[in-house]
């Protein structure tokens, strides 16, 4: 089974993140979309992250009805911090009849060379990758497993949301209505 690891803080989950994975599970050759949420991305600063399960379950409020998306928690057994080859080892293992294939965005892919083991990555797995504005350059174009696609984005971030949190402005719409709820009832980010 074809399935995409679509990887993210997810400090919250917005609806940027949640039209990226729904279009990737519903309009590629994909079966399934794993939204897998990383406790520590090595390339972002740790210290604005709410709780690992706190986004877990963010992330379920708003997908948990969708057949096509997952949440996925695998990297909290792993070491930290999350090296996506690493995880993509684990996986593999762990499901040897998947087809693993990483999304991201095209503002990653420019990045990709940073990444631990990013060789690898280029040469062993499929990517997907959904067009960003001002981020249209392939560092890459000889790699045939480098796909790319024009999903519909907002532009949205979860630092922004964080932020607006902060100063006691709403982020109705700009979360899921389950999400919205829940940060308002835990104070999450305040």
């Amino acid at each position: 089974m074809k399935t995409g690891l679509f990887f993210g803080s997810f400090n919250p989950v917005h609806i940027g993140h949640l039209i990226i994975a729904n279009f990737m599970a519903t309009h590629t050759d994909l079966k399934e979309v794993w939204m897998v949420v990383s406790p520590q991305n090595p390339l972002k600063d740790k210290t604005s992250l709410a709780p690992e399960r706190e986004r877990l379950h963010m992330l379920r409020l708003c997908i948990d009805d969708n057949p096509k998306l997952k949440a996925s928690d695998i990297e909290f057994k792993l070491p930290k911090p999350s090296y996506t080859i690493d995880t993509l080892t684990y996986l593999k293992e762990k499901f040897p009849k998947r087809e693993f294939v990483l999304i991201m965005g095209s503002d990653n892919l420019e990045t990709l060379h940073k990444w631990k083991n990013f060789e690898l990555l280029l040469s062993d797995y499929s990517i997907y990758v959904y067009n960003r504005p001002g981020f249209e350059n392939n560092p890459f174009p000889e790699k045939e497993n480098i796909r790319f696609f024009d999903a519909p984005q907002m532009i949205i971030s979860a630092s922004v949301i964080r932020k607006f949190i902060q100063e006691k402005k709403s982020v109705r719409y700009m979360v899921p209505e389950s999400v919205f709820e829940y940060l308002e009832s835990c104070k999450l980010y305040r």
